[in-house]
């Protein structure tokens, strides 16, 4: 390695272990970031029941408060290594701090779902620039030598902001109203762009590469387009109707075109940079990581819903039942990211898929009643798991880019984790449901439940679905044990795509990581 090879502005010596108390207040400020914008995730989740009433809409109309967020989140992704080397990381990271900020103030304000659903986009257009360009600032100020601590601290916010997201919303909208649950970003937003200002170092902005026009017209509209139709097939039920179809095809197709302009040679600056897959690592981190958000996100959509929707627990109970996920997470992750600089990450994500896949597995065998010391347990083994999986993976993605070459490839691991995340989610939700609309017993309490006090209509649905008078003082239960077999069956599912991260995981580099000759890698 070279001193060519290290950001202007780095200190820490190649030999040095530990994060100075410089690179620790760089990461102050990013975490502060990061834990705005996937809070923000989980705390809206918490409240769409809440603007359903507020604004007598229905679910489907009230779902735009998430994916407007989403597809603006999105979109703005593939601007970020652009506009990182053009404004300097400081610039854009207040950019985007201020811009979240001021969209969560608005949607406090709103005084209609159509006002909340534009103020979402706002907060997803800061809210999209966030993780990307906190991992690139991250992996500057440490250098690649300390990228598995630096991105253990950055994996934090990641694993727990689902966890503490519902316990947070809950706890807002019960003690207070659901405006809160954005007003709270602004002191927050006002102290990280303080923080921000003070304690990351001044940009050394080069002159600024051209923008690649033409692949932004391409990409961002693709992107927004393909995760628009893909999100919609939980409502939808499946993926062969029109509003999924029509979209994702148009948008994959926006995105097919893009790869071969991003690779022509007189294309010196794609908005994308995907040379970056000639850095082998690169490649199989990133296929390790697309597996993971699918099984991991997916699955993370069921653990609330079982609890919910089987147990019958509220909300706000629920978030502290799923604490022990991230209390795992916490125990591994800082030993995991020392491990990863010091022996590679490849051992480490093999270690932790394991340990996810067996804590999974558990998961397959749980029933209407099953013990909760049993199920926490279970999402206990799985956090000690994660904490050795996501951050190391893209620790083995980031270790041996170059500085200039940081916000390209942070760019491209967060796409890959945002598409994969809501294949993931679509997959699982999907799977689901259709398992439960097999049941006969949900069927027939549905169709009960809609003849009302008509005891004719009622004894009409018992014939249709076979079901004798003494299984009609029990179909609660029936159909709560047939809610819980469905739930064990998608389990299943999540298990198998988990131990499949196990392949790409083998290629993973197994010993510490070295950077490589940036010419060599670009192809030049």
């Amino acid at each position: 390695m070279t001193d060519t090879q290290i950001q202007p502005g780095d200190t820490q010596p190649e030999s040095s272990d530990k994060l100075d108390k410089s690179v620790l207040m760089v990461a102050g400020v990013v975490v502060l970031g990061a834990i705005m914008s996937i809070l923000d995730i989980t705390v809206v989740s918490v409240a769409l029941n809440t603007f359903q009433q507020e604004f007598d809409a229905t679910a489907a109309e009230v779902a735009w408060t998430m994916t407007g967020y989403t597809l603006a989140l999105a979109s703005v992704i593939p601007l970020t290594g652009w506009a990182a080397d053009r404004f300097g990381t400081k610039r854009l990271y207040l950019i985007a701090v201020a811009l979240f900020t001021a969209g969560s103030v608005l949607c406090a304000s709103a005084t209609s779902l159509e006002l909340l659903v534009v103020f979402r986009v706002l907060q997803g257009l800061g809210g999209g620039m966030l993780m990307p360009l906190g991992m690139t600032i991250l992996t500057r100020a440490a250098g690649p030598e300390r990228i598995g601590r630096v991105m253990a601290v950055l994996g934090i916010p990641m694993l727990l902001g689902p966890i503490f997201g519902p316990i947070i919303g809950g706890a807002l909208i019960e003690s207070a109203s659901w405006h809160w649950i954005f007003l709270i970003n602004l002191p927050i937003g006002i102290a990280a762009i303080a923080y921000a200002w003070v304690v990351l170092p001044s940009d050394e902005v080069e002159p600024s590469e051209s923008f690649d026009w033409l692949g932004m017209v391409l990409l961002s509209p693709g992107l927004a387009a393909f995760l628009y139709g893909v999100s919609s097939i939980p409502e939808e039920g499946t993926a062969m109707a029109a509003r999924v179809l029509v979209p994702a095809i148009l948008g994959l197709a926006l995105i097919v075109a893009f790869v071969p302009w991003a690779l022509a040679k007189r294309n010196i600056h794609p908005l994308v940079e995907l040379r970056l897959f000639k850095n082998r690592n690169m490649t199989v981190a990133i296929i390790a990581m697309s597996l993971f958000a699918i099984a991991f996100f997916g699955a993370s959509l069921l653990f609330p819903l079982y609890f919910i929707q089987v147990r019958g627990e509220g909300t706000l109970f629920t978030g502290w039942l799923l604490a022990p996920q991230g209390v795992g997470a916490m125990i591994t992750m800082p030993i995991a990211g020392i491990l990863a600089d010091k022996i590679g990450p490849g051992k480490i994500v093999l270690t932790g898929v394991t340990v996810i896949t067996v804590g999974m597995a558990m998961f397959t065998q749980i029933g209407a009643d099953t013990s909760y010391v049993y199920i926490l347990g279970a999402l206990f083994i799985m956090g000690l798991g994660m904490g050795g999986t996501m951050m190391p993976i893209m620790t083995a993605a980031l270790a041996t880019l170059t500085a200039h070459n940081v916000a390209r490839g942070s760019t491209l691991l967060n796409i890959t984790q945002q598409v994969a995340a809501s294949i993931g989610t679509a997959l699982f939700s999907v799977i689901l449901t259709n398992e439960i609309k097999d049941s006969k017993f949900v069927a027939a309490g549905q169709a009960i439940e809609a003849a009302g006090d008509d005891q004719t209509a009622v004894a009409a649905v018992l014939e249709r679905f076979g079901i004798s008078p003494d299984q009609l003082g029990n179909l609660g239960q029936l159909v709560v044990n047939d809610m819980a077999d469905a739930f064990a069956t998608v389990f299943i599912v999540a298990t198998v795509l988990v131990a499949c991260c196990l392949i790409p995981a083998a290629f993973l580099p197994r010993r510490k990581v070295a950077q490589v000759d940036p010419t060599a890698m670009m192809g030049h």
